[in-house]
């Protein structure tokens, strides 16, 4: 098991939850929250959380999340039983302090979104972005384009975009990050049963600093999904001295 953060020290983490499908073709929820649980992350950025077809219901549910972690969902639901948007979410500890959220569409031979959050916590202020990026690197090379476009728009905060990318190489998305986000492949974490590929990533933006990471890969994640979490100990730069907050 993976122990949280302490003190200024903060956690990021995501996990593509494949629809709460294991690879023994069984659908536990309770099984990937467990794994989340161990995960111990303060922030942590979910894809594949609703089922594909209208309505998007809830794979891994609502009320359960509630009930069995300490974390609470953000409303990025535009309406109906879905959990997040265009399947992604964030989830977020109980005493962290949300403070923005906003949906990104982004361009693609198939509908895509990327998820955003703001938030105030025990090591400073904090934007996470949470994707699943497309499978072809056009694609990719676009959404990340439109991620960084939505950034722009707004005030300047220490940023983490992370999430499955999708991208097998080596380098993965690395170049249409570059240079204000220095893009890190924790390990292999695809596929979970004997993972080869660092298909799960996080890029870092100014202000943000990688102290560890790695592959959450204890026994119940390599069942639980077809990826393994990732997860990230950031430490984030203090404003600068008489700044006023964003």
């Amino acid at each position: 098991m993976t122990a949280p953060t302490e003190g200024m020290m903060l956690r990021l983490a995501s996990y593509n939850v494949h629809k709460c499908l294991g690879l023994d073709r069984r659908r536990l929820p309770r099984r990937v929250l467990s794994v989340i649980n161990a995960v111990g992350a303060d922030i942590l950025a979910l894809q594949e959380v609703d089922h594909r077809l209208a309505p998007r219901p809830a794979a891994l549910p609502h009320r359960l999340i509630e009930r069995e972690t300490d974390y609470t969902v953000p409303p990025f639901a535009l309406d109906g039983p879905s959990l997040g948007w265009h399947g992604q979410t964030i989830l977020v500890r109980r005493e962290i302090e949300v403070t923005a959220l906003r949906r990104i569409a982004l361009p693609g031979l198939e509908p895509r979104g990327a998820v955003l959050l703001e938030a105030e916590t025990t090591a400073g202020a904090i934007r996470v972005v949470g994707v699943h990026l497309g499978l072809i690197r056009r694609y990719r090379t676009m959404q990340i384009a439109a991620i960084r476009a939505a950034i722009g728009r707004r005030t300047a905060m220490p940023t983490a975009i992370l999430g499955d990318y999708n991208d097998w190489s080596v380098r993965g998305s690395g170049e249409a990050l570059a240079p204000e986000f220095r893009l890190h492949a924790p390990g292999a974490s695809f596929p979970a049963a004997r993972p080869i590929a660092p298909l799960d990533r996080i890029a870092l933006g100014p202000g943000l600093h990688l102290v560890d990471a790695g592959v959450h890969a204890s026994a119940p994640a390599r069942i639980a999904s077809d990826h393994l979490p990732i997860w990230a100990d950031l430490r984030i730069d203090p404003p600068p001295t008489g700044s006023a907050p964003g």
